[in-house]
Formats: C-alpha cells, structure tokens, sequence
C-alpha cells in the first residue's frame, strides 16, 4: 500500500467504512503506525458488526473476533477525539477497532485502554453522531471496511 506524501494523500492510504447507508473516509496513519496500516490493510475487507462500545463512551466498536491482527503498541491514545480510529489487537480485552462519534475514553471493564491510532476520519466526519445514536438507541449495525476512498 502506498503511503501519504507531503501533498497529500495517495488514494491507496484512504480507507471506506460504510455503516448502512452512510459512507465515511478515513486516512490511514501510516507514518505514526506503520506495523498497524499494515496489519490492518492486510486484512481488508473486513465485514464486521459494529456496536456501541459502553465501557468507552460515544464510540462504536467492532469485534475483531477471529481476524487474526497481531501489532505491537505504536502512536496510542486512550482519549481519542470523534473520528480518530483505534485499532487495539487484544492484550487485556478482546481485538477490536473502535470508531468514537464523541466523548470518548477508550476502556473496558477492566479499565483503562490504550488503542492504535491507526487512521482518521477525512471525509464524512459529520455522519459520525448520527451512526453513534443509531447503535445507541436501535442497537448494532454492520460495518465494512475496506481500502480505498470515496
């Protein structure tokens, strides 16, 4: 996968989610997380379920259940801002990537959580409260990600 230059970003570092009907762009942090862009781009595309994520406040997770991502800990954040994706391979809870739609303080009921920053919403930032109430208020949504942009 080609990697962003100081331009800009080079199509195959974008990433498509789509939660039902709505579409959303996210750059892949390839300098920051390189072993996680990649572990993640390998498995593309992932079908997943995304539900929201109680422990960790307005964000949704998908479980990554048995895909199998094993990446070591690089660019982490426990207190991600709406759109900043984490991708977390599973040392204290399960492997998931998470998507925050607002507040959010990445944990589980063990505590405290830090995640992967392993891209960020570019395009469609503004969909990310509707798919959070969505999962809220009519429960979990299927999710798909895979490479590419728009």
């Amino acid at each position: 996968m080609a990697r962003s230059s100081a331009a800009g970003s080079a199509p195959d570092d974008l990433m498509r989610i789509r939660v039902g009907r709505r579409v959303i762009v996210a750059r892949l942090e390839w300098r920051a997380a390189p072993q996680s862009c990649a572990a993640l781009t390998a498995v593309l595309p992932l079908r997943l379920s995304l539900l929201h994520a109680r422990w960790s406040g307005e964000c949704g997770w998908a479980p990554l259940a048995d895909t199998p991502i094993q990446v070591d800990r690089e660019n982490l954040l426990r207190r991600p801002r709406p759109g900043q994706i984490l991708l977390y391979a599973g040392a204290v809870s399960e492997p998931e990537i998470l998507l925050p739609y607002g507040a959010a303080a990445f944990a589980c009921k063990d505590g405290p959580l830090d995640g992967n920053h392993v891209a960020t919403v570019v395009k469609g930032v503004e969909h990310l409260p509707e798919i959070g109430r969505t999962l809220l208020w009519r429960g979990a949504r299927p999710v798909v990600f895979e490479a590419g942009g728009a």
